[in-house]
Order: structure tokens, then C-alpha cells, then sequence
């Protein structure tokens, strides 16, 4: 089975991390965003991945020289000026001959993590299509639906009804919907679709192919309630790294690697520190991400923060995200 994972974002909330790196290649634990999606979508019966690439496709290249992740096989689809998630759908898809297939596919934003089960929402989207779905869109509730865009959808008397999306509501007033449910990111689609997704002009699946969808009633709804994070924030990639290894998820990864180098006086807790990181003397780190390979110097304070270059002896760091050049 095949996916087509989005990872074409410019990544602009989390700079400076994203100069350089793209945000799906960001740390998560000891591995990256893309990474521990690849572990899900493998669990789920994805044999291959095409990624949608735009904005700076060479660390994705660099990263997986055997185009080969989690077991799962790479390829690449590499846009020559941006095609929005619609658009690059289309795009991807076809680079690969899905558009000539039979077996639906997956689809999911590169920046998204959550526990969500791919084998259940594959499993549910094969009985919606036979019900004359063409897609079958993952919905996760929030606390506070009216900084979302909300999705209306049918709320079936047996667990096996049907879940017939109705429409979508942008940052609702409150009392003007009883969804709280929104978009989380995740997919599948039948190879059919393809013909709305031409793929070689910019196209919104969210503002343009999922509403027609629903006009149609041809987009049904997978509602759970496993984790899920969007980490574009500052606040939230901060949060999924120490989310995996606190045990709040379904997996759970060390917190720090065997290879970092934490000083006997120094103190870190509820954090992750990568590969060959060093945590000075006196130092403490709290809360926060430090990247591998970046060095805390002695003394140091750093709380709420993930951190890419260097912290100089004696510095105080919250809040905040410590690009290459340090602080």
C-alpha cells in the first residue's frame, strides 16, 4: 500500500530550527518527525512512501541515501513551484501511477504526531468507499473549537454507521456548532479522487476538494481520540518530544541518548538530549530539547526551550529556540 506524506512546508513558526532543516526532519525523541510517522504508517501496511517535496528536497535526499525508512521504500516528488496540499496530492500521486490504480492510498501531513491507528482507518475507509466514499478524512476533538475549522458530520446510532461528513465551519462562535471535532491530517483516498487532484496547478484540499466532497456526500469521517499533536509551534514540538518520553504515548523513546555527555553536577530533567550532546557543570535543563550535538555550557539555565546551537556558560534560555548560531 502506498502514502503520500506532505512534507513541502516552509516551517516558518519554528525558526530558527527551520533554516536549515526541514521541519519534518526536526528531532522527536532520538529519531525525527518523519521518522516516527514512517513507523506508523509501516505498522499500518504501508510498503511505500512518496514524499510531496517543495521547499529545500536535498536533506530529505542526504538523510535516506538507500531511499529506505523504517522499512518503508522512499520516493520522491519534487515540485518545481509550490502546489498547495491539493495540488501536490495530485501531483505525488501520479508521479507514481496511482491515478492508474485500483487500491486507495494514504495521505498525511508531515508535521502531524499521533497514535492514531492506520490499520483501523484504512479498515474503515474500505467499508465507507463501498458506501460511495472517496475519501475518508481522520478527525480528532479540541477543547476550543472556535480556533479551528470545525467538521460537521453525521453521528450514527451503531458504531458501525455511516459517518457522512456534512461541511466545515471556520472558527465557529460558540453555541454555532455541536462539533468540536477538526481536521487532524490523515487520509485515505480512492484513486478516483485523482480526477479533482489534477496536480499541476495550486489547490486546497482543505478549503477546496474536502467541501465539494462533502456537497457530495462522498467524504466520511474517522473520529478518535488517540494522541494527537500538530507540532508546527514552538509550544507544541516542545511538547510531543517530552510527550514520547514521559509515557504519555503509545510508544516511549529515551530521553537521553547514549552517546550525550551530562556532567555528574549538572541536572536535566523531563528533557531529551540527542546524540553527542554535552550538559556542563552546574548546568540544568529543563522541559526543553536539545539537539544533537549542541553543547550547554557549565552553569547554563535552560527551561521550555529547544535548543540547535550552543548555550554559552552562565546563559539563561526559556522560551525560547536557539538556532546554529547559538546564545
Amino acid at each position: 500500500m502506498f502514502a503520500v506524506v506532505l512534507v513541502g512546508g516552509f516551517g516558518t513558526r519554528l525558526r530558527p530550527l527551520t533554516n536549515e532543516i526541514p521541519k519534518p526532519l526536526l528531532p522527536l525523541g532520538q529519531r525525527t518527525i518523519l521518522e516516527w510517522l514512517m513507523v506508523h504508517l509501516a505498522r499500518g501496511g504501508v510498503t511505500d512512501v512518496v514524499l510531496a517535496l517543495g521547499f529545500k528536497p536535498q536533506p530529505f535526499l542526504e538523510r535516506f541515501p538507500d531511499a529506505r525508512c523504517a522499512g518503508v521504500r522512499l520516493h520522491y516528488a519534487i515540485e518545481s513551484s509550490p502546489l498547495d496540499t491539493a495540488g501536490a496530492i495530485g501531483f505525488a500521486a501520479r508521479s507514481v501511477g496511482l491515478d492508474s490504480g485500483r487500491e486507495a492510498f494514504v495521505v498525511a501531513n508531515g508535521d502531524i504526531v499521533t497514535d492514531l491507528s492506520i490499520a483501523h482507518l484504512v479498515a474503515e475507509h474500505a467499508i465507507n468507499a463501498r458506501q460511495g466514499a472517496l475519501a475518508t478524512i481522520h478527525l480528532t476533538p479540541v477543547d476550543d473549537p472556535s480556533q479551528f475549522g470545525v467538521v460537521e458530520f453525521d453521528q450514527p446510532v451503531e458504531a458501525t454507521g455511516r459517518r457522512v461528513v456534512r461541511g466545515f465551519v471556520e472558527k465557529p462562535a460558540p453555541g454555532t456548532t455541536m462539533s468540536r471535532h477538526v481536521n487532524a491530517g490523515t487520509y485515505v483516498m480512492q484513486p478516483e479522487l485523482l480526477r479533482r487532484l489534477p496536480g499541476d496547478a495550486p489547490l486546497s484540499v482543505e478549503r477546496v476538494t474536502f467541501p465539494e466532497l462533502a456537497k457530495d456526500h462522498a467524504l466520511f469521517a474517522h473520529p478518535t481520540a488517540d494522541y494527537w499533536l500538530d507540532a508546527g509551534r514552538p509550544e507544541t514540538y516542545v511538547r510531543a518530544n517530552l510527550d514520547l518520553v514521559s509515557g504519555v504515548r503509545h510508544d516511549r523513546e529515551d530521553a537521553v541518548h547514549r552517546s550525550a555527555r551530562i556532567d555528574a553536577t549538572a541536572r536535566v530533567t523531563n528533557s531529551v538530549v540527542g546524540a553527542g550532546a554535552t550538559v556542563g557543570p552546574g548546568a540544568t535543563v529543563s522541559d526543553s530539547v536539545v539537539f544533537a550535538g549542541s553543547n550547554i555550557g557549565a552553569d547554563a539555565r535552560v527551561r521550555n526551550s529547544a535548543i540547535l546551537g550552543d548555550v554559552h556558560e552562565g546563559a539563561e534560555v526559556q522560551d525560547a529556540l536557539v538556532g546554529p548560531d547559538g546564545v
